[in-house]
């Protein structure tokens, strides 16, 4: 015998939306999105939104780092989201939004190749030259 869900008897919509919570992707309490139309959340859903990368710079004089992604429609909704999801705790001074489709990176697997051109410039480091006398270190 199966106990009543909340909501109503088993077998009642309430069951059933519960069950549908519990296997949604995203896991237990995230929105099923299955047999839900493009749009009808008013923008479009959140598989339509481009993905941007969120950059955090924590202090004046360092550098951003990479913190994480997000969907968003457009430039200032995504620097909103970033806000209110990466600084919650008011850990920085500057957010960069990037659209994912425009970053271009090397591949760790092509590191040799890629980096090997670099390997053949001993000038480019500075035991090449000797340092004159009298230069403080």
């Amino acid at each position: 015998m199966t106990r009543p869900e909340p909501g109503g008897t088993p077998g009642s919509l309430g069951a059933a939306a519960s069950r549908a919570a519990e296997s949604a992707p995203g896991g237990p309490g995230a929105v099923p999105t299955a047999g839900v139309p493009a749009g009808a959340a008013g923008r479009g859903s959140a598989r339509e939104w481009p993905l941007w990368e969120v950059f955090v710079r924590a202090r004046r004089g360092l550098s951003h780092n990479h913190v994480g992604s997000l969907h968003a429609p457009d430039a200032a909704l995504a620097l909103r989201n970033a806000r209110d999801v990466y600084t919650r705790r008011q850990e920085g001074v500057s957010i960069w939004v990037v659209p994912a489709a425009a970053i271009t990176a090397s591949s760790p697997e092509e590191k040799d190749a890629f980096f090997d051109p670099a390997g053949d410039k001993p000038y480019r480091h500075p035991t090449f030259y000797d340092i004159p006398e009298g230069v403080q270190m």
